[in-house]
């Protein structure tokens, strides 16, 4: 009899530990971290690592940096003025990905629930591993403890009933920390919490919203959907059943691409700038065509060049919001380009890609109040469904047509 009441009881804790089981594992500062492996020397001073050129952007500050206001994609001549001391180094893409794998397989060791956003953060489900390692807060730790000792970086992890409150979660205990927030607790935290926490509620959106009178997560609780929606469109409903914790999507694995792009050599080698915008528009749709087609955004835009001497570059953003259009990843690649300068030689090769890949259905998108980003997205669904039907040629950007030899 005492063994069966024992075995109910361990059932019923086994259920209110999988109310809370799913975690949000973020590293800290994660290029620094990387890079500090080999400069411990640079710890504690305030590190920036992005290329020293005065159009590029901030690709990862650390905390010390941070407090001086630097912050990821800032632009670099910005970051220079708020922290003239700050040590600049440039970016190992390759190093990253290979410590970002070597972190995903430790994740993949916990639970087969993994759901990676980028090169160093992922959603797990453990409530399948809880018999075997313990609570959601003893799995928390014991990844933290094998980040640390493995890969040697820390990382901060949040845990939650839902992935939005999670992510919060791992937000709030930055950086190297860990915060459990129980579903008795989730309402009473959120409403406490500016409005800006909650997920894709950006700048724009905090402008509107603060013109309702609404400037925490209570204000949009306490506020009709009716009258969200009317302000924000569609998103105000998202927005109001985040206020409430409501966020029922479960964690789903996905086999991230490392990177999807694509290239050309010129016939002759080219100094002409009208010449390279029109292939950087070109190969921004093969690759925009190619992440829908595969139901990819990508957070990163590289732009490649290779001159006459057969020496290459890259150049590299990360955007705020993850992208598929043709026309955003175009602009970036533009200004990219721009951020050169003057180039030593003219250019044989010129290539795009996108990278930080992640399933388009799960990515936190940037709520948006520009249509202009939403009309381009369509326009471009809409090129796809014919190139389905009558073949990729058959509708193209009339900037990419061949211009007509006529006279005046």
């Amino acid at each position: 009899m005492g063994s069966e009441q024992d075995k109910q009881k361990l059932e019923a804790t086994l259920r209110e530990l999988r109310r809370s089981s799913i975690l949000h594992v973020d590293m800290d500062a994660f290029f620094v971290s990387v890079e500090l492996r080999s400069r411990p020397g640079l710890r504690g001073k305030p590190v920036i690592v992005g290329y020293p050129a005065e159009r590029s952007v901030v690709l990862s500050a650390s905390y010390e940096a941070r407090a001086f206001g630097v912050k990821s994609a800032m632009p670099m001549a910005v970051a220079a003025r708020m922290c003239p001391s700050a040590i600049i180094i440039e970016p190992r893409h390759k190093l990253y990905y290979e410590v970002s794998a070597q972190l995903m397989a430790i994740f993949g060791s916990i639970t087969d629930l993994v759901e990676p956003l980028s090169v160093d953060e992922a959603f797990l489900d453990v409530g399948g591993a809880i018999r075997r390692l313990g609570s959601p807060r003893e799995i928390g730790e014991i990844i933290r403890r094998r980040v640390l000792g493995e890969l040697g970086i820390t990382a901060s992890v949040g845990i939650a009933a839902s992935k939005f409150v999670a992510k919060i979660a791992s937000t709030r205990c930055k950086p190297d920390g860990l915060l459990l927030i129980s579903p008795d607790e989730t309402v009473a935290y959120l409403h406490s919490l500016p409005v800006n926490a909650l997920w894709g509620v950006g700048a724009k959106t905090v402008e509107v919203l603060a013109r309702m009178g609404i400037r925490t997560v209570a204000d949009v609780a306490a506020t009709p959907p009716a009258s969200l929606k009317k302000s924000l469109g569609a998103s105000g409903e998202h927005v109001y059943r985040l206020s409430w914790g409501i966020d029922p999507r479960p964690v789903t694995p996905v086999r991230l691409e490392k990177s999807i792009g694509a290239e050309e050599t010129f016939a002759v080698d080219t100094a002409d700038d009208v010449l390279l915008h029109r292939e950087l528009l070109r190969l921004s749709h093969r690759t925009a065509e190619r992440l829908r087609s595969t139901g990819m955004v990508a957070r990163t835009i590289s732009l490649k060049l290779r001159y006459a001497d057969f020496s290459t570059i890259t150049r590299s953003r990360t955007v705020h919001s993850p992208v598929d259009s043709a026309q955003l990843i175009f602009a970036v690649t533009v200004q990219l380009l721009e951020s050169l300068g003057t180039r030593p030689m003219t250019v044989r090769l010129v290539g795009v890609r996108a990278e930080q890949l992640e399933d388009a259905a799960h990515a936190s998108l940037q709520l948006s109040l520009d249509r202009r980003d939403d009309n381009w997205r369509a326009a471009e669904q809409a090129l796809d469904r014919v190139a389905e039907k009558f073949g990729s040629k058959s509708v193209i950007p009339a900037r990419l047509l061949d211009p007509l030899n006529t006279a005046d």
